[in-house]
Order: C-alpha cells, then sequence, then structure tokens
C-alpha cells in the first residue's frame, strides 16, 4: 500500500529527475446521492468500508462521499488512464489522519500503476460547499518512471 507525504510548495516540485502529475475533478453532491439510490450496492463497489463508515459519522455525509467520489476520479485523472488500467473504485481510498487531514491509500492495480510511473509522493485537497465537492491531487514521480 502506498500512502502520502507532505509535498513541498510548487516551486520546490521543479526539481530536474521528477515529474508532477495532477489531476482535478468536480462532482455534484446530488449525482453521488442519486447514483447511491439509484443502484442498490454501488456504494460497496465505489468506496472502501472505512470511506463509508467516515462519511456516515458525518453531518452530511453526501457531501464526504462527494468528495471522495472526486478523489477517486482525480486520481485516474493524474494517472491519464481514467477508471482504466485494469483499477477499481476501492483500489483509490481516501482516509483522514488523526489531524483531519485527507491522505491518499491505494491498493490493487493503482497501486501497481503508482509503482511502475515511479510516484514518490502524493496529496490531495478535499472541499465541498453549495451541493459541489472538488479534489486535487498532485502525484510527484521519479522521471525514470514510465508514463
Amino acid at each position: 500500500m502506498l500512502t502520502d507525504v507532505a509535498l513541498p510548495s510548487l516551486p520546490e516540485l521543479a526539481v530536474p529527475g521528477q515529474r508532477l502529475m495532477v489531476g482535478v475533478d468536480l462532482t455534484g453532491v446530488g449525482r453521488v446521492e442519486s447514483l447511491l439510490a439509484g443502484q442498490p450496492g454501488i456504494e460497496d463497489e465505489v468506496f472502501t468500508p472505512r470511506e463509508l463508515a467516515y462519511a456516515r459519522h458525518r453531518r452530511r455525509p453526501a457531501e464526504h462521499l462527494a468528495a471522495r467520489f472526486a478523489a477517486k476520479e482525480a486520481v485516474f485523472k493524474a494517472f491519464g488512464t481514467g477508471l482504466g488500467a485494469g483499477m477499481r473504485w476501492r483500489d483509490v481510498e481516501v482516509v483522514n489522519g488523526a489531524s483531519g487531514r485527507p491522505r491518499l491509500h491505494l491498493h490493487g492495480a493503482a497501486a501497481a500503476l503508482a509503482e511502475s510511473r515511479g510516484v514518490e509522493r502524493m496529496t490531495i485537497s478535499l472541499s465541498h460547499s453549495d451541493g459541489i465537492a472538488i479534489a486535487f491531487v498532485a502525484l510527484t514521480a521519479a522521471a525514470g518512471g514510465t508514463s
């Protein structure tokens, strides 16, 4: 399992021999609510048990799930694969550290792809307000990894 570490400021990211891969996704909270209500069992295909437990203990669970959905999409975009390369939704997991800061955990095909591309660091930022959730993901990799 690959976990994230804090990234330095953007000027420090321009390091010779490294690549920066970014992904961003904006998701409507209502879209995620409709998806979950309209397809029984889909929540277990998209979200891990930890993600579901976290969201269910929040005042507005749908917002937290929408942010995690956006995070998964942002990771797929950072890799440039979409939901492809044998990855499943649950291969990308968002967990919260003791401080509440979100962190990425990659499993299965997503972890294998990150390793093959030389991903050394990951960071994520999530936000949700007024029915919209957004996620930004930055992955830094050694220049020798595959694209």
